[in-house]
């Protein structure tokens, strides 16, 4: 069967036990009935166990699922924003039924998977509640958003869902798959989700680490400090020697190896021992100079300088 999206349906409903007449007047009757609830309950759980939908399939959703999906888990419903981006999501990730909005299926899954923008989740959560007819008990809700903490998905968790936050302190790059390998994942959440969370992670090579969740904006802070912020400061200094007359290839040949070497310097010897430069040396001479020049860039290399200067200052001093 085919979805609105072209793709492939989702399997049919569960079979259900056969309602068996009771005719005993002992008692027995009640206790099959209740066995057969128990038994449909067990076996829906155990079909939904290692399913996955996945809402919101950009970078980061394409490429968990797509390691996912390799360890085993069934992809059932894929949700982007256009039936192009959704079988787009479903060929990159390997399986799944493609879908343009957000609908009941999604919530088939026993791991509703939320990679939206951080924008986004909040109304996800509140939109899939409302699509459910009944319980999610079983089922496990994570976002991946670094900055904000379980607590967004707190209309599913009314629904019964445990829920759970689950980010990978990595970069992804559109158009390149991702290494995993040892990568952080941060974890926080209701106990279920992160017993799942952690055991997700390791299937896809990383390292968990459970935080608390009020401590989320702060490691996401870390992260924009380790990878854009210190993308701004490569193409500032790429920029800077091409206004010195360097070309742009030049330019990141002479930058590239000495920014690898600071950042292997720091892993091997670490902070004190790998700092070089005018601030470590108190060389306030050079420093000036360096201030001079910038005035004649946009003011915003000048501020990037001197706030960095005073980091580094403050960094140095051993406080915190």
């Amino acid at each position: 069967m085919k979805d609105s999206c072209g793709g492939t349906s989702a399997p049919p409903p569960l079979l259900r036990l056969p309602s068996l007449p009771c005719s005993l007047g002992n008692g027995s009757c009640d206790t099959f009935q209740k066995f057969q609830k128990y038994a449909e309950a067990g076996y829906a759980t155990t079909a939904m166990k290692r399913t996955l939908a996945i809402i919101g399939a950009g970078r980061v959703g394409r490429e968990l699922g797509r390691r996912l999906a390799g360890h085993g888990w069934r992809v059932g419903a894929v949700v982007t924003g256009s039936r192009a981006t959704a079988r787009s999501a479903i060929r990159a990730i390997g399986g799944g039924t493609p879908y343009a909005r957000l609908v009941p299926e999604a919530l088939d899954a026993g791991l509703i998977l939320i990679t939206t923008p951080d924008d986004a989740i909040a109304s996800v959560a509140r939109r899939l509640a409302r699509l459910s007819s009944g319980s999610l008990e079983g089922r496990v809700a994570l976002h991946t958003s670094g900055a904000l903490a379980s607590e967004v998905l707190e209309p599913l968790a009314r629904r019964g869902a445990a829920i759970g936050s689950m980010h990978p302190m990595q970069t992804f790059a559109r158009g390149r798959r991702t290494n995993l390998a040892g990568i952080c994942f941060a974890i926080e959440g209701r106990p279920a989700a992160r017993r799942l969370a952690v055991r997700l992670a390791r299937q896809m090579g990383g390292t968990p680490v459970v935080i608390d969740g009020h401590a989320k904006a702060a490691y996401h802070a870390a992260g924009a400090f380790a990878s854009p912020q210190l993308l701004a400061l490569l193409e500032a200094a790429v920029r800077l020697l091409e206004g010195s007359g360097f070309r742009r290839r030049q330019a990141m040949q002479a930058l590239l190896p000495l920014a690898r070497q600071t950042v292997a310097n720091y892993e091997r010897l670490g902070p004190r021992a790998a700092w070089t430069g005018p601030v470590s040396r108190g060389d306030a001479a050079t420093i000036r100079r360096h201030e001079r020049e910038l005035r004649k860039w946009p003011a915003e290399y000048l501020a990037a300088y001197r706030a960095l200067t005073r980091l580094q200052r403050q960094l140095l001093s051993g406080r915190r």
